[in-house]
């Protein structure tokens, strides 16, 4: 009979912690700002921002040495290109650098003054680049834009000096090999559809430690010995429905959230979105509660509310890094994989973009998914025995 007493306890002692932490967060500006705020409007100022996936009439300077038709060519089909804008014409190459430190342009086209005379000659014609390699968008726009504007007048001049004499000629001598441009995974070549779906998951774990560690200072602030759990509370006696109380209340919020996040925001603006409801969730389970026994076990670790606001956003770039999505994952160093198996969103990402930008099946992020439970139960245990250690601090305070 003491077994099912100590169930029903155990019950009931549990939902009374869910209520009071539920009721917590309600009351907590900050813990709000973090859980329900920051999740909302984050993902949607992210998505706006790059919504346009690419840029377009990057503005640039011309130094045209050579005053050809062939010169005055090369401009127009630049300047009628959509990624680049012929903004300035410049004297000569110092001009053109003082238009650059000033930005008013971000890159220079320089055409030498025998760029004609060499093309006549049947010998290579040449154009020199220079790009501001501070925002890679800009530099990827000028330099593919010359590549090809190159590539379509070197066509031009071969066939129209090759003395072919029929058009189905001419097309085999300007392109002997042909090949179909199809690309995958991310259709619009945008930097949205790339790397936004990591930095969703990401934010669901940054918000997740972060409401859950300024929840846990203001529990500090208000329990004497700066302690996780009230002084000598008969519902805070043990470890299991302190732990499972607070986890239930931290995943109803973030059942609505995470569906926020991974469903919802890539639908409006037109992401790739090639998994199934189902498979999202198989994968939300173990990568929200992943998180959220983390989100604990920070929050042990951090002494004052402050604290583990600059932890987490310390650590939020180098955690984008090591997820393998903006940087290759086997270009990362060895010590920082390591340090990469620490965190859920290292999976949690990899896993979410290969389900849902790249169509994978479950059977193919089987190792994620996998090590996202290992985080659960490895995570829940740490957790089981941090609160333990604060019901045993609890006991020694005296008054």
């Amino acid at each position: 009979m003491s077994i099912f007493h100590n169930i029903y306890e155990g019950i009931v002692n549990t939902c009374f912690i869910w209520r009071k932490e539920m009721i917590q967060v309600m009351k907590d500006e900050g813990v709000l700002i973090f859980f329900i705020l920051v999740p909302l409007i984050y993902p949607l100022l992210y998505s706006w921002i790059y919504n346009n996936e690419t840029v377009h009439d990057v503005p640039v300077c011309v130094v045209d040495q050579s005053h050809s038709s062939l010169s005055r060519q090369f401009i127009h089909m630049i300047d009628a290109s959509a990624d680049v804008r012929v903004a300035y014409y410049a004297q000569d190459l110092d001009e053109a650098k003082s238009l650059v430190s000033r930005q008013l342009v971000k890159g220079v086209y320089l055409i030498p003054s025998d760029f004609e005379k060499n093309i006549l000659r049947m010998e290579q014609g040449t154009v020199s680049v220079y790009c501001d390699m501070s925002l890679m968008l800009t530099y990827k726009a000028i330099f593919q834009t010359v590549q090809l504007v190159t590539m379509e007048m070197g066509k031009e001049i071969q066939t129209k000096l090759g003395g072919h004499y029929t058009a189905r000629e001419e097309v085999i001598a300007a392109r002997p090999l042909d090949y179909a441009d199809v690309p995958i995974f991310n259709p619009q070549g945008g930097y949205g559809s790339f790397v936004l779906p990591a930095v969703l998951m990401l934010i669901l774990q940054q918000t997740l430690a972060l409401g859950i560690g300024l929840s846990a200072g203001t529990s500090r602030d208000e329990n004497i010995g700066r302690c996780l759990i009230p002084f000598r509370d008969p519902h805070y006696r043990a470890t299991l429905p302190i732990v499972f109380g607070k986890a239930a209340c931290y995943l109803m919020i973030y059942g609505v959230m995470g569906t926020w996040l991974v469903a919802a925001v890539p639908r409006l603006f037109h992401f790739p979105q090639l998994a199934e409801w189902t498979t999202l969730l198989a994968l939300m389970i173990p990568y929200t509660l992943a998180c959220i026994f983390f989100g604990m076990v920070v929050s042990c670790m951090v002494k004052y509310r402050e604290n583990v606001m600059l932890l987490m956003v310390f650590v939020s770039v180098p955690l984008l890094f090591l997820t393998g999505v903006s940087w290759p994952q086997s270009n990362i160093p060895g010590m920082w994989q390591g340090v990469s198996w620490l965190f859920p969103s290292t999976f949690g990402a990899r896993a979410f973009v290969r389900l849902n930008s790249m169509g994978a099946s479950l059977g193919d992020v089987l190792t994620e998914l996998r090590i996202l439970w290992i985080h659960v139960g490895c995570y829940f245990l740490i957790t089981l025995c941090v609160y333990r250690f604060q019901i045993y601090r609890v006991s020694r305070i005296k008054l």
